[in-house]
């Protein structure tokens, strides 16, 4: 991604967000095992936990990612878990990737479709067609039609493997080309299909790329209605970043508005107004705010707001408005290393310990004893608090910062409740920070993997427990009278409030303290990313050959590691210094998608990622950290040096200069992984989504500002705060007049990407539409 001063260059990005809820009514022949993927195409970038024998089965998994490449349709397959067989696809919801829009910001019932193989492509095909006339023996005028076939992308994997395609041409009506995998000793697969229209060929040479599509005749059933349901939310956003110098404006209004008077007329603010779902608003405002140092202040003012309306000192900052969001966010952003060093090896602990812990009389099986089940969470719940409330000195500056100012603003609102200051604070750290990563911790990259059934039974469980705990001493009421389940009030029963009261009290004093400490990450190095991935072997194996081996690997400030197995000592260690480049390796290297480089002086290490988005996030993270590097090389070379010579370039000297420009060599802002211009750009698109809104609020604004009466609001902004409608009409103005010029720009780049797009290319295919 490039930093906020880079180049003249447009560039296309794409990220999806959303949750997958639950599905009904599956095929009811058994009780099913069941999980659900996001796959690009055929391409699996995202998988929930298993849901044990259900034909409902309840996911709630949201996911965010950025999508590092093009595709045609986006799906999620519902499958059923076996233990001895490839796991079994009962259905899938496909959604062409122009329709999306049709579905962002709500959510929607979709029928399961069936899985048909010739419904099942991805990738493209490079085409050259040429019609030549030809003069057969008996003088007579015929037509040749010649079919180039030059070169395939983005083709699917099979069984985990690149495929083997090969293609057949048939002339029915339109030109067609089939693509197939060879199955050897199995049956062949489908690769998709193109038709292109011979009457656009003339007598000129034709090529260009066309993407893959489905069989006409695949995917049709009369039973899709007998496969069941699923709920999702989907929001799918494609923004065009222009260069940095046509955000000036817009970036310089919304870094203005912590310091807008009232702050219900700056930009920030009417952003979160306008939108219909306000984290929309809050995830680009976050990140732009907190990348130049605004959003402390911003959190300040608009939590002085919030206070405003809140009229019981228990309630306080409870709801999901504009300032909790706000924290929320922030949380999740610079608090993840934070998570990791306080919570993950207990966490660890509690899921590969396995210890029961039901204690609801409903739950519980035959031959279960609770007292040992209690005497299990009662230690489990003991630990995680306890390593919670020593954790003081971990807890970034930044989040200190904001519990600070939310803590003395709630004492300010509240003078005559003493506990109020703490459970301003207690109502963001203790609720909706480590009781959120304690139930989820897969979704904190506290865990890799998803845990069963048990276990996250144990850790709600856990997570009920800190959510009251971290509430004592801030709350005046009796808290076992607070519980709804007679059986947590009974496992309440063995606790000391006293003991647990004071032990928060100290917590919450020391991370809402502005007094000077180290930064977390000086003492210690700050986790960035783990997972695992494929490398290739660095030496050679018995028999001469190179191989790629399963490991596990992680990234921190100061060193890039893999190991054997997770938690294991690293069998190879990078320090960040001696890192030169990150760069994608090309796909032909080694037969293999997703895979990339990095350069550290000695050989390159090759690496195999799991899928694109797992790639691209790996390349981004590693770039991130190494951009300050001075020794970063300028040149590499995308392809392997293998039987004596680059595949790239031909060159038979393997420390020779590479052959292609990096693409990351200006150093950026290390500290926070933010692209502010891209941020920018999504503001920007969520204000033209509600132009209609912001002329509408100006009109209104400008009326009570003009006849200083009472005037009647329209209905989409009852709720709007215009304390000073003079204000807010000047910003709305501001806003209005900056948007009406960056969509002149972006209008400009429209109509130039327009006339340069070849007719059959990726920006403008005509596979498939045959007249």
């Amino acid at each position: 991604m490039a930093a906020e001063d880079g180049g003249d260059e447009v560039r296309v990005l794409q990220n999806l967000r959303g949750k997958i809820c639950e599905a009904k009514h599956l095929v009811p022949n058994k009780m099913r095992d069941v999980f659900c993927t996001i796959n690009l195409d055929q391409e699996e970038v995202f998988r929930t936990q298993v849901v044990e024998k259900s034909l409902s089965p309840y996911f709630g998994e949201e996911f965010y990612f950025e999508i590092p490449r093009t595709f045609q349709w986006l799906s999620f397959y519902i499958y059923d878990k076996t233990v001895l067989q490839k796991d079994l696809r009962i259905g899938k919801v496909s959604i062409k990737k122009e329709d999306l829009c049709n579905y962002t910001g709500k959510e929607n019932w979709f029928l399961l479709q069936p899985i048909d193989s010739n419904s099942e492509v991805q990738g493209k095909v490079h085409l050259e067609l040429k019609l030549n006339e030809l003069i057969t023996d008996n003088g007579s005028v015929c037509q040749q039609l010649v079919v180039h076939i030059k070169e395939c992308h983005g083709l699917p994997l099979i069984n985990g493997q690149n495929c083997d395609p090969y293609a057949t041409v048939s002339l029915v009506g339109p030109s067609r080309v089939d693509l197939w995998n060879n199955g050897n000793l199995v049956q062949d697969v489908f690769l998709g299909e193109i038709k292109v229209p011979v009457k656009v060929l003339r007598n000129d040479s034709f090529q260009a790329w066309y993407l893959l599509q489905p069989r006409e005749n695949g995917n049709k059933s009369s039973k899709t209605d007998d496969l069941g349901s699923l709920r999702l939310n989907i929001c799918y956003t494609e923004d065009y970043v222009l260069p940095s110098e046509y955000y000036a404006s817009l970036r310089n209004l919304l870094l203005k508005s912590p310091d807008v008077q009232p702050i219900s007329a700056s930009a920030a603010y009417i952003l979160s107004e306008v939108c219909q779902d306000k984290c929309d608003a809050v995830l680009p405002l976050v990140r732009l705010l907190l990348h130049h140092h605004k959003l402390v202040p911003f959190v300040t003012a608009v939590a002085e707001l919030d206070l405003k309306d809140t009229q019981e000192a228990n309630t306080v900052f409870r709801g999901n408005t504009l300032a909790t969001r706000c924290v929320d966010e922030m949380m999740k952003i610079v608090g993840r290393h934070y998570l990791k060093v306080t919570l993950k090896p207990v966490l660890d602990e509690i899921c590969e310990s396995l210890k029961p812990c039901e204690i609801d009389p409903i739950k519980l099986k035959e031959g279960d004893n609770v007292d040992i089940h209690m005497e299990n969470l009662r230690y489990y719940v003991d630990k995680v608090f306890r390593e919670i409330v020593r954790s003081s000195i971990s807890c970034p500056t930044l989040m200190c910062d904001v519990f600070y100012s939310l803590r003395h603003l709630a004492a300010k609102r509240f003078p005559n409740d003493p506990h109020v200051q703490y459970s301003a604070v207690s109502s963001f750290v203790f609720l909706r920070f480590f009781a959120v990563a304690v139930v989820s911790p897969h979704t904190f990259h506290l865990r890799p993997h998803h845990p069963d059934a048990q276990t996250s039974r144990t850790l709600t469980l856990i997570s009920k427990a800190i959510q009251t705990l971290g509430s004592w001493g801030s709350l005046t009421k009796s808290k076992l009278s607070s519980f709804k389940e007679t059986f947590m009030c009974e496992f309440f029963k063995t606790f000391q409030e006293e003991k647990f009261t004071e032990s928060v009290k100290k917590f919450l004093d020391d991370v809402s303290s502005t007094e000077s400490r180290e930064p977390s990450g000086l003492s210690e190095p700050v986790h960035l990313k783990e997972g695992e991935m494929y490398k290739r072997a660095q030496g050679r194996t018995r028999i001469g050959k190179k191989n790629f081996k399963k490991r596990w690997f992680c990234l921190t400030s100061r060193e890039f590691t893999y190991h054997k197995q997770q938690d294991k000592e690293p069998i190879f260690t990078i320090p960040i210094k001696n890192i030169l480049a990150v760069e994608k390796l090309d796909e032909s290297s080694f037969n293999k998608k997703n895979m990339f480089q990095v350069l550290h002086g000695e050989k390159p290490l090759y690496i195999q990622a799991n899928n694109c988005v797992e790639a691209s996030e790996w390349i981004e993270a590693l770039c991130r950290v190494t951009r300050c590097n001075q020794k970063r090389l300028s040149f590499y070379h995308p392809s392997a040096f293998l039987n004596g010579n680059w595949l790239c370039c031909k060159a038979t000297v393997e420390n020779t200069v590479g052959c292609a420009r990096c693409t990351a060599d200006v150093p950026a802002d290390t500290q926070i992984e933010i692209d502010g211009d891209r941020e920018t750009e999504r503001i920007y698109s969520l204000f033209t989504i509600n132009m209609s809104k912001l002329q509408k609020l100006e009109e209104t604004c400008g009326s009570i500002a003009v006849y200083q009466g009472p005037q009647k609001e329209p209905d989409d902004y009852s709720n709007f705060t215009t304390e000073d409608s003079v204000a807010i009409f000047h910003t709305l103005k501001q806003i209005i007049d900056i948007v009406g010029k960056l969509n002149d720009s972006h209008e400009k780049y429209r109509k130039k990407r327009s006339s340069s797009a070849k007719y059959g290319s990726e920006e403008n295919p005509i596979v498939g539409k045959v007249s």
